[in-house]
This record gives C-alpha cells, sequence and structure tokens, in this order.
C-alpha cells in the first residue's frame, strides 16, 4: 500500500531539531522524500504499523503534528505530479 508521512516537528528547542532529525531519518528508511516534511512510502500492513509506533515515540503530541494518508488503488489515479520530480519506482527493475 501507498502511504503518505506529513510531519510538522517544533524546533524551537535544540531537544525538537533533535526530533527532527530522528523522525526524518525514520521516514528515509522506509520511503522516499517528495518534500521537505513529506514521505512516500510503499509498505504493508506490519511496516506501518511498525513505522507508526517507531514516529510516535520519537514525536512530543503536545508539540509536534504527525499525519499518514492512505492512498487506496488504483494510485496512478490518485496521485497527480506537476514540475519536476524524479521518484523512485520500487516495482520496476533495478539497474546498477
Amino acid at each position: 500500500m501507498l502511504i503518505i508521512v506529513t510531519y510538522d516537528v517544533s524546533t524551537e528547542t535544540a531537544a525538537g531539531r533533535k526530533r527532527l532529525r530522528r523522525v526524518a531519518k525514520a521516514c528515509e528508511r522506509v520511503g522516499q522524500r517528495v518534500q521537505k516534511s513529506v514521505f512516500e512510502c510503499t509498505v504493508d500492513e506490519m511496516q506501518f504499523e511498525q513505522l507508526e509506533r517507531e514516529l510516535l515515540t520519537e514525536i512530543d503530541t503536545a508539540q509536534d503534528n504527525l499525519r499518514f494518508y492512505r492512498i487506496t488503488e488504483p494510485v496512478g489515479l490518485r496521485v497527480k505530479q506537476h514540475g519536476r520530480f524524479r521518484s523512485v519506482d520500487f516495482e520496476g527493475p533495478l539497474v546498477v
């Protein structure tokens, strides 16, 4: 399934900046960054739940915001893209 992860982490303190880096790193492990605080991730149900748990342990719910969007099939009809962006086709062949 395709999910969109968005977050807004308060960076007013050193602890907030540290949280922001940890949240970004966790998202980078499972998806690709499409904007500064927006990631597209192709995951199964177990990976989704694992990512959600990990991110919930990182954020401060009193100061930060975390949102997940499940994109239903067919994905091609749900995502429109304009402008320059080079996405990775995780379903396509791997060329080294």
